[in-house]
């Protein structure tokens, strides 16, 4: 199914939504392992599964996306991770 950029913009917020709020948990404990980089994996490889749920309910998936949507989905990634960063890292 080809999504809409209304779709996929609002999927790109809930998500990154779901990932601050993941991000402030995980900082405040960080049980996980391998401090600051550990947590920052953690948190990719959540996006990264999280987004691909949401586009599955959808029926779409990461590799039906156009060009310019996947680009989209990658900067906002990173924009994501850049502002954890500036915000978590001491």
């Amino acid at each position: 199914m080809v999504l809409s950029d209304k779709i996929l913009d609002e999927i790109l917020e809930y998500l990154e939504k779901s990932i601050n709020n993941l991000a402030k948990e995980a900082f405040e404990n960080l049980e996980l392992e391998g401090g600051f980089e550990g947590v920052k994996e953690f948190l990719q490889s959540q996006y990264d599964i999280r987004l691909e749920n949401l586009l599955s309910a959808k029926k779409s998936s990461i590799h039906h996306l156009e060009s310019s949507m996947k680009n989209k989905v990658i900067q906002r990634k990173q924009t994501i991770f850049e502002n954890i960063t500036n915000q978590y890292q001491n």
